[in-house]
C-alpha cells in the first residue's frame, strides 16, 4: 500500500507550497470537493469527489492505493475539523503523510488582526445541541464558531440573545478565500436580522465588563453575570445553598479559599455588611476575574489574596467562616490548616465533585473533632428541544459542613 498524501488547501490554491503542487501533480488520482478538483482540471490525474458518503471515500482509498498514488485535498488544514484525522485513523497513521495548511480560524483571526492563542474553538455543524457552546460562553472571553446553513450566524445571535449573552459581540466572515469575502462586526440585534453568504464562520468576543447590563447582585446570580474562565465557578444553584450552610452573619470574617471566580465571596458580601471577606486565590488570571467581580458588584469588604494554599493563612485574620471549593490534591492539608485558625464557634463548607476528596473531608474533619453533615445536591436544569423541553442533568456536588461542638451548645442555649 503506498502512502496516501493529505494536503490542506488552506483559503484556496494560492496558499498551496512549490511541495504541495509538486505533490499534486505527480498524483494517479485526486481526492476532493468538486472545488477544489476544478482548480486542477490540466492535471491528468483521476478526479474522484468527495460526497456525503465519507466512509465510501475511505474505502475508495484504501483499495486504491496498493497500487496507486493518491492525494486527498483537504479545506483549511486537514487535521483541523477535516478529513485528516478522519483518513488517519481509517488507513492508519503510517499509511498517511499529512500537509499542513492555514486553518479558517487562523484565516479569520488574521482578518480581524486579533491573537487567537487564547480562543475557544466551537462547532456547530452538524451538531444537534448546542451545549458546549453555552457551556464556553461563561467562562470564555474569545469565541470562534463553526456554522452551518441551518446553525447559521442569525441563528445564532437570536441564540445569544434568548440565552441574555448580552455582553458579546459578533463578528461574521462569509465566504473566506473566495474574492466574494467580507466580514464586518455586528452587534447580535443587528445580526439575527440579517442573512450572511456560504459558507461563514463566526467570533464572539467578550465585551468589556462595564458594558454588561446593570444586574442587581442577588443570591444564587446567573454564571454568566461572572467574569471566569472554562467552568470554574461555583454554579449558581449550588453557591445558594453552600451559602445557607456557612450561616453567615453581619459581622462575620469569611475565607474563600481556592475562590476562583470569587463568586461565592461577591455573594457572601449580601449577608456580611460589617465584617471582613477574603478572596483566596493562587492562579494571577482568577485574580484578576475575582477584582473584575469585585468591581462590577461594588462589594468594599472583600480582600482578594493571592497565595499558595495552605501556606499565607497565617497572615489573615482569624475566620469565623471558612469555604473551600474543592481543594484538589492539597485539600486535607487546607482543611487541617483552615481548622488551626477558625474561631471556636465557627463553620467550615466544603464543595466537591469527587469522591475520594468527599472520604477525604469526612476524615480529616472527623481527627480533627468536627461535626459533620453532608448533603448531595444534583441539579437538572431545563433544556429547549425542537418541539418540547426536557431536563439535563449536571454534576452531582457533596456539600460539607464542618462545625464544633461550641456552635451546637451555643445554638441550644
Amino acid at each position: 500500500m503506498k502512502a496516501v498524501s493529505i494536503i490542506g488547501m488552506g483559503m484556496g490554491p494560492e496558499d498551496l507550497t512549490a511541495r504541495h503542487k509538486a505533490i499534486i501533480e505527480r498524483a494517479d488520482i485526486l481526492v476532493g470537493g468538486r472545488r477544489h478538483l476544478e482548480q486542477f482540471n490540466d492535471i491528468p490525474a483521476q478526479k474522484k469527489p468527495i460526497g456525503k458518503d465519507i466512509n465510501g471515500i475511505i474505502e475508495f482509498v484504501r483499495a486504491q492505493s496498493k497500487l496507486q498514488k493518491i492525494v486527498v485535498l483537504a479545506s483549511g488544514d486537514p487535521l483541523f475539523y477535516g478529513i485528516g484525522a478522519r483518513m488517519a485513523d481509517a488507513l492508519g497513521a503510517r499509511r498517511v503523510r499529512i500537509y499542513p495548511n492555514i486553518s479558517s480560524v487562523a484565516a479569520a483571526f488574521a482578518r480581524i488582526k486579533e491573537p487567537w492563542d487564547d480562543a475557544a474553538i466551537i462547532s456547530l455543524h452538524g451538531r444537534k445541541n448546542d451545549d458546549r457552546l453555552f457551556s464556553a460562553m461563561e467562562g470564555e472571553n474569545k469565541i470562534a464558531v463553526f456554522t452551518d446553513p441551518k446553525k447559521n450566524p442569525a441563528w445564532l445571535a437570536a441564540r445569544l440573545i434568548e440565552k441574555e449573552f448580552l455582553n458579546f459581540k459578533m463578528c461574521v466572515l462569509e465566504a473566506l478565500g473566495n474574492d466574494s469575502e467580507r466580514f464586518d462586526w455586528y452587534p447580535l440585534p443587528e445580526a439575527a436580522k440579517m442573512k450572511f453568504a456560504e459558507p461563514n464562520m463566526v467570533v464572539l468576543k467578550r465585551s468589556p465588563l462595564e458594558s454588561k447590563p446593570n444586574k442587581k447582585l442577588h443570591l444564587g446570580a446567573p454564571d454568566t453575570w461572572y467574569d471566569h474562565r472554562s467552568g470554574l465557578i461555583t454554579k449558581s444553584e449550588i453557591r445558594a445553598i453552600a451559602l445557607s450552610k456557612l450561616r453567615l452573619e453581619p459581622h462575620h470574617t469569611l475565607w474563600d479559599l481556592g475562590a476562583g471566580s470569587g463568586s461565592i465571596s461577591i455573594e457572601a458580601a449580601l449577608f456580611i455588611k460589617k465584617g471582613k471577606i477574603l478572596a483566596v486565590e493562587q492562579n494571577p488570571v482568577r485574580i484578576e476575574h475575582i477584582k473584575n467581580n469585585k468591581k462590577q458588584f461594588n462589594v468594599g469588604n472583600l480582600k482578594v489574596v493571592q497565595a499558595e494554599l495552605p501556606e499565607g493563612l497565617s497572615r489573615l485574620p482569624r475566620p469565623d467562616r471558612i469555604f473551600i471549593g474543592g481543594g484538589g490534591n492539597d485539600l486535607k492539608a487546607i482543611v487541617t490548616a483552615g481548622a488551626k485558625y477558625l474561631k471556636p464557634a465557627g463553620r467550615l463548607v466544603i464543595n466537591t465533585v469527587l469522591i475520594p476528596n468527599l472520604q477525604m473531608a469526612m476524615a480529616t474533619l472527623n481527627q480533627l473533632k468536627f461535626e459533620t453533615e453532608v448533603i448531595q445536591v444534583q441539579i437538572n436544569r431545563s433544556r429547549q428541544m425542537p418541539w418540547a423541553e426536557r431536563f439535563e442533568a449536571q454534576n452531582p456536588v457533596w456539600i460539607i459542613s464542618g462545625f464544633r461542638k461550641a456552635e451546637e451548645r451555643r445554638r441550644k442555649k
